[in-house]
């Protein structure tokens, strides 16, 4: 049996929260919608304090990008851009990071759902966000 770590907080270590966080992109990206759902409210539930506070925020706008592709896959555009647009007002972006999680819902959003005004919107959003990241030469 493997100990648990001691210091969770380390990036290099995975405790079962990491765990389930880097789970929910892999089954994301896979399309198992049913287990990157699951995954994604344990993450959401994990970093969010009894009173609200959210901790983490990186992993939080992740999940929830989780969810707005469940969302979108689905047919259900409101709930979709709603979890989308949470996850691009978190505290703390690293952009780079953000935008490369939002592809899968941008790309479904796109592909689907592109007559409509929400959609539009909504990535508005993100390509304002992708202008602030330096262009490297």
């Amino acid at each position: 049996m493997t100990p648990h770590p001691e210091n969770v907080d380390h990036h290099f270590v995975v405790d079962p929260t990491k765990f389930d966080f880097y789970a929910m992109d892999c089954y994301r990206i896979a399309g198992d919608n049913t287990i990157a759902e699951t995954l994604a409210n344990e993450v959401i539930q994990a970093y969010t304090d009894f009173d609200g506070q959210e901790r983490s925020p990186m992993r939080l706008a992740e999940a929830r990008i989780t969810l707005g592709v469940v969302r979108a896959q689905e047919g259900d555009l409101d709930a979709a851009i709603d979890h989308g647009v949470r996850a691009l007002q978190g505290k703390r972006k690293s952009l780079p990071t953000l935008l490369m999680a939002s592809r899968d819902l941008t790309k479904i959003l796109s592909d689907r759902y592109s007559a409509e005004s929400k959609t539009r919107n909504y990535l508005d959003q993100v390509n304002s966000l992708t202008a602030l990241i330096p262009r490297q030469h």
